[in-house]
């Protein structure tokens, strides 16, 4: 009698959440070094530019959700 155990077996659904995780993982910390970048680079940009923090957060979320499509086209 073989005793070994034996592979997992990887379906394509599970690989596709697994990246989605991580995305979320990356976009999540990338959300957190932006933060604290922005709290040194805002002023100086404010400064000079007269955009707002709502066009940026939009920016931001618009970004995270096409890369969560574009990623949900994996098969």
């Amino acid at each position: 009698m073989d005793n070994a155990p034996t592979p997992a077996v990887h379906v394509p659904g599970d690989m596709i959440h697994n990246e989605r995780i991580n995305l979320l993982a990356t976009a999540l910390n990338n959300l957190g070094v932006g933060s604290i970048i922005a709290g040194l680079v805002a002023p100086i940009v404010n400064a000079h530019f007269s955009i707002g923090v709502a066009v940026w957060s939009s920016v931001g979320i618009g970004l995270i959700c096409l890369a969560q499509l574009i990623l949900g086209r994996l098969h």
